[in-house]
């Protein structure tokens, strides 16, 4: 274990000192690519916090629709899953589909968009 400060609070600290300072000291562009920087630290810092079990949640999901190995890569069962939607043999009307492919989606927008009004009405 590290000592204090954590990862997570370096991120968000950099993300601040960008959007606090650098973004209203500067002129665009430069201003523009200092609240890209920000946003790319906010994800990366949702990302180390929410990605482990959200990734657990998918690989135990598509396991179950596809009856594939709960310890099967997540990528591996993408791939499988986009297969056996090309081949006919899982649609919307497979159950659980859809729940999983909502549940999927959410923990992406968790990580990627948390701000996004669709979500936020969803879950909040």
């Amino acid at each position: 274990m590290q000592d204090r400060p954590t990862v997570e609070q370096l991120l968000e600290a950099v993300a601040s000192f960008l959007r606090d300072h650098v973004v209203s000291a500067t002129q665009e562009p430069i201003a523009f690519h200092a609240r890209v920087a920000a946003n790319a630290l906010d994800i990366a810092r949702r990302e180390l916090t929410l990605a482990p079990a959200a990734d657990v949640r998918e690989r135990v999901a598509l396991s179950a629709l596809l009856q594939a190995e709960p310890q099967s890569d997540v990528l591996a069962l993408n791939r499988m899953l986009c297969e056996h939607i090309a081949r006919d043999q899982i649609d919307l009307q497979t159950p659980g589909l859809a729940d999983a492919l909502w549940r999927i989606t959410l923990d992406k927008l968790a990580i990627d968009q948390p701000n996004y009004e669709t979500y936020r009405r969803i879950t909040g």
